[in-house]
């Protein structure tokens, strides 16, 4: 597996500390009803060290989401689990690990507003400078990254590499 990596763009170390910033940032940002709703599967690593560093009591979620279809022809969202906790009137953060298109976050959004929360913010680890296909902006950014295809803290090629501590170039 490790013989495919081409290059570590950041370490355990860089990941955990910018979990930590982030994780401050957003307690300093929201109200005490806090839900953080991970995208699966790639947030998992990522939401959990960013959970550790809020100082506030949240509640913890997750969602779903593919495409129907070939996801080549189709480009259609479905949300395949959806939270299964009330967030009206709640801040509610979106985790995801990386930002690209933009499709999946613009998608999520939309559809937590329709639930009437006090607020929806995006944090992703990773925001890749890539020409967005939908207007969606993160409220909270870990790291910009060229345009790479990277692995690694639950990043996957063929749902291997999530496990690296790491995340790297293959």
């Amino acid at each position: 597996m490790k013989e495919n990596i081409k290059e570590i763009l950041y370490t355990s170390q860089q990941l955990t500390d910018k979990a930590a910033a982030l994780g401050a940032a957003i307690t300093r940002d929201c109200g005490d009803d806090i839900v953080v709703v991970g995208v699966l599967k790639g947030s998992f690593m990522f939401l959990s060290d960013l959970v550790k560093n809020i100082d506030k009591d949240c509640v913890i979620d997750f969602v779903r989401v593919s495409s129907y279809g070939d996801s080549m022809t189709s480009g259609e969202l479905v949300l395949k689990t959806d939270i299964s906790v009330d967030i009206e009137n709640k801040d509610v953060i979106i985790v995801e690990d990386i930002l690209d298109t933009g499709k999946t976050l613009e998608f999520l959004k939309r559809h937590f507003e329709e639930k009437n929360p006090r607020s929806v913010k995006i944090c992703t680890l990773l925001d890749k400078k890539v020409k967005k296909e939908c207007y969606v902006k993160a409220d909270y950014v870990g790291f910009e990254i060229e345009d790479l295809f990277v692995v690694g803290y639950g990043l996957d090629y063929g749902e291997k590499y999530r496990n690296l501590p790491y995340i790297a170039v293959i």
